[in-house]
């Protein structure tokens, strides 16, 4: 029934993950460019502006974790259809913000929401439940949907905001998500796990026996405390990481286009680096993902990723040409692609199919609001007392380090926790 020509529904499933997380990620990525005209033209100062990305980013995590449980009961589609409808409210009413208050209410809590219900939880999780063996792979696709939305979403709304203003940008990018976000998540979202549809990951043919399937056990609809997920280790090890990554990741997204302008750097070039680390993400995310599947631990591929971010702080350091800021952005862009992949891989791998809803969006909590968050903060902080990004750049370079060494030593998980007997024999 949810075989078509012989294509496994799974692969339905990651085109729409791909696609929603194009638009939805597009959308988010683009704040950078919305910084120094908000700045220029209302007189609020970076670190005022970079407020509103830290609420979105805390709205975003913890919104992720009700996202997260959720999804280990219900379809999909549901919770991106309420996310698309929410985030693209917040952003058209960006448009009419006055106050950094209305831009914190409106970027900061409803799009935060909304991105959180049509972003990485759902999407990249409801992946997860339909692979085993082919996991690395399937979550790599899907992911690239993020460098997808970036490629596409920033440099055009760059121009609509050097056309028209900053006002039309968010019109046009809370467009962008609101209709192809809702058709996406009706048309392509709208199953659960393969066992409930007589399927079994991977599209290995028909769910056998109930309780058993070739890749492990069936998933069972039992939640994970909380508690018992801050308690292991391993979740700690793995979110203190993976948290570092993105808060530099996010910092440099928001901070690098005003970096590169006081440069000498023109704003549509300025801007195109973002578009640059989008082309250069899509080949990391497949790469990252597809590498995960075919080394003893996935741990080494989350290792390496961040390493290859370090080595584009070190050339944003040096930059003070266009070229360079492109050099930059190719080797950084590559780096990060291992972000999107790489989380709700290590998650599943660690704790199981069958949790991987509840304890991604719980890892998500720490990560993107606990870590994330503070990136854009402390970047506006930074330059406001120091009046330049060295310092921030500086710190982000040993900060990569620290987390490649520490999530190379991240443990296996114990035979007991495992529900999910992958390929590799973990």
């Amino acid at each position: 029934m949810f075989k078509k020509d012989n294509l496994f529904w799974g692969w339905y499933v990651v085109a729409g993950a791909f696609l929603l997380m194009a638009v939805n990620y597009g959308a988010r990525y683009s704040f950078g460019i919305f910084v120094q005209p908000l700045t220029v033209e209302n007189g609020w100062s970076r670190s005022a502006v970079s407020l509103a990305a830290t609420i979105n980013l805390i709205t975003y995590a913890l919104a992720g974790i009700v996202a997260g449980r959720l999804l280990d009961r219900v379809a999909p589609r549901w919770i991106a259809t309420a996310g698309a409808a929410t985030g693209a409210a917040g952003l058209l009413l960006c448009a009419v913000a006055r106050t950094p208050l209305e831009l914190y209410l409106s970027y900061g809590v409803l799009y935060g929401l909304g991105s959180a219900w049509t972003g990485a939880v759902p999407v990249t999780s409801s992946v997860g439940k339909w692979f085993v063996r082919r996991r690395g792979l399937a979550i790599g696709i899907s992911s690239m949907g993020v460098s997808l939305g970036s490629i596409t979403l920033i440099p055009t709304a760059a121009f609509v905001i050097d056309r028209f203003s900053w006002k039309a940008g968010f019109l046009f990018i809370g467009l962008a998500l609101l209709v192809p976000g809702i058709i996406i998540a009706q048309l392509l979202l709208r199953r659960t796990v393969p066992e409930a549809y007589g399927l079994a990951p991977d599209g290995d043919g028909p769910a056998p026996a109930v309780g058993t399937s070739p890749s492990g056990p069936v998933p069972a609809s039992v939640l994970l405390p909380a508690r018992r997920m801050i308690g292991d280790a391993r979740f700690r090890r793995l979110a203190l990481c993976h948290g570092t990554a993105v808060m530099v990741s996010l910092m440099a997204f928001v901070h690098q286009v005003p970096y590169a302008i006081d440069n000498g750097i023109e704003k549509i070039a300025a801007a195109a680096s973002l578009g640059a680390i989008g082309f250069a993400g899509l080949a990391g995310q497949f790469f990252f993902g597809w590498v995960s599947d075919r080394i003893a631990d996935p741990k080494y591929s989350a290792a390496m990723g961040y390493a290859v971010m370090a080595a584009g702080m070190i050339i944003l350091l040096q930059t003070r040409t266009v070229e360079m800021l492109l050099l930059y952005a190719v080797v950084f862009g590559f780096g990060y692609g291992c972000l999107g992949p790489l989380l709700p891989i290590l998650a599943a791998d660690r704790f199981g199919r069958e949790n991987m809803g509840a304890v991604f969006g719980l890892l998500i909590f720490f990560v993107v609001g606990l870590g994330g968050a503070l990136g854009p903060l402390l970047g506006g902080l930074v330059y406001d007392l120091a009046g330049s990004y060295r310092w921030a750049w500086g710190a982000n370079l040993g900060l990569l380090i620290a987390a490649a060494i520490g999530v190379a030593s991240l443990k296996r998980r114990h035979p007991d926790t495992s529900l999910d007997n992958r390929s590799r024999g973990v």
